[in-house]
């Protein structure tokens, strides 16, 4: 009989719990002039600042500004964000799925691709290189359906999603498995790399831009000799311990640039610290980056040695994006091979790929490449169009980069990535619990 009496007590305390720990979502296009607002309060729960940000930055949303406080047991995240262009956003679908990818946050989630064959590689980085690793798949039949390339300090990172070119599906046989891994890993080895070169199969899920930081990482591209590269000269990062509140707290100063917090604070989880606190400002003269951090297990950091190790890591992170060179935009009929085509076009002519972004769509190829000469320095513009007339003028094209990638009234690029918008792979998440998500801030 006691039991029948706690029962609805026990289900309004259930809901009470489901209330408490489902973000409350906001977007606000009238509080702010020049920016959308949105914001998110919740019962304090790890992952909530990691999944905010990586849910904006998929989609290729800018964070001019941002507050962070999650001290105590609640957790509150404000962010000032526009479209590449610097605008408000007006696109209905884009704040829809805003408020129901972040009205359903539980856990940091995965963006990647499903059921594909995932090839992992990391080594020294060359002239020619990539063009080797896209022939040996060529050679053995695989198609590549998307890939992300990274490279810095000398180091390159790359995560190459594939599928076999005969079936359509992906690649589960091991000796085939066997076959690419020991192939590929003799062309990272090359003459000089016999210690540090890694190829990895795997099936699981993640979101490939964290994980490639998670390859440098574990690569420790931090400790090499930097290789500067144009406006780099403006980073600085700077941690101190502030002891009366038991935080340390980080500072950072550079460019700003498109996924400068997306690189910070997943950096900053990697390396199992806990972010309390922030504020995110950016100007015409730079971004302006501040964080309260612990250990997770609540310490602040301990060594000056830990310090500097810090201070490395997160220049590295900021650093990888910053790929200097010519953007090539290349959009073509995909077919087998044309991947190691156009490289080999690249190879041939000595240009250098220092950060790549490959995807296929309903039959086209649709790659962004940022090429340098053979010592890092700009191509040529005799060199790119030769390279151009080879593989298609109306094919590979040198792109401009939108307002948001320009750092001053020159048009300097400094950041250039674009990631193909995608709604709907953010809206197949699980939509249950999206009653209530509307509060009204006052």
């Amino acid at each position: 009989m006691m039991e029948m009496e706690m029962r609805p007590c026990l289900d309004e305390f259930e809901k009470l719990l489901v209330r408490m720990n489902t973000p409350r979502v906001m977007i606000d296009n009238a509080g702010c002039v020049n920016a959308t607002l949105v914001m998110i309060d919740s019962a304090r729960k790890d992952g909530i600042l990691l999944e905010a940000v990586q849910v904006l930055t998929d989609l290729n949303l800018l964070i001019k500004k941002g507050y962070v406080s999650s001290d105590g047991c609640w957790n509150m995240d404000v962010f000032h964000v526009t479209n590449l262009d610097g605008k408000k956003l007006t696109d209905d679908s884009i704040i829809n799925c805003i408020q129901q990818s972040l009205g359903t946050i539980h856990h940091t989630r995965s963006k990647s691709i499903d059921g594909m064959t995932a090839i992992e590689l990391t080594g020294t980085d060359r002239v020619g290189l990539l063009s080797e690793v896209f022939a040996v798949l060529s050679d053995l039949k695989c198609d590549v359906v998307e890939s992300k390339v990274w490279t810095h300090n000398g180091r390159i990172a790359s995560l190459i999603y594939l599928k076999d070119c005969e079936s359509g599906c992906p690649i589960n046989d091991s000796q085939k498995l066997e076959s690419i891994e020991a192939r590929l890993r003799n062309v990272l080895k090359g003459d000089n790399d016999i210690r540090s070169a890694k190829t990895s199969v795997s099936m699981a899920v993640t979101h490939t831009e964290r994980r490639l930081h998670q390859m440098m990482f574990a690569d420790r591209d931090y400790e090499r000799t930097s290789v500067k590269t144009s406006g780099e000269c403006s980073l600085a990062v700077s941690v101190q311990n502030c002891l009366e509140k038991g935080y340390s707290v980080v500072n950072i100063q550079c460019k700003d640039r498109p996924k400068l917090l997306f690189d910070v604070v997943f950096t900053l989880s990697d390396m199992q610290y806990t972010v309390f606190h922030a504020t995110i400002d950016t100007t015409e003269n730079g971004a302006y980056l501040e964080f309260f951090i612990r250990h997770t297990d609540g310490t602040a950091i301990s060594s000056e040695d830990e310090k500097q190790r810090v201070t490395l890591c997160l220049k590295s992170a900021i650093e990888r994006r910053a790929s200097g060179g010519v953007r090539l935009e290349l959009r073509k009929d995909d077919k087998p091979g044309l991947l190691a085509e156009v490289t080999r076009a690249f190879r041939e002519n000595a240009l250098n790929v220092t950060r790549a972004e490959i995807s296929t769509t309903m039959g086209k190829a649709e790659n962004i490449f940022y090429v340098t000469d053979a010592h890092g320095n700009h191509v040529d513009s005799k060199t790119i169009e030769s390279v151009r007339q080879r593989i298609g003028l109306d094919y590979l094209r040198v792109k401009e980069l939108p307002l948001a990638f320009r750092n001053n009234e020159k048009g300097e690029n400094v950041e250039g990535g674009a990631v193909l918008l995608s709604i709907g792979s953010l809206l197949r998440r699980n939509l249950s619990n999206l009653g209530g998500l509307i509060k009204s801030y006052s």
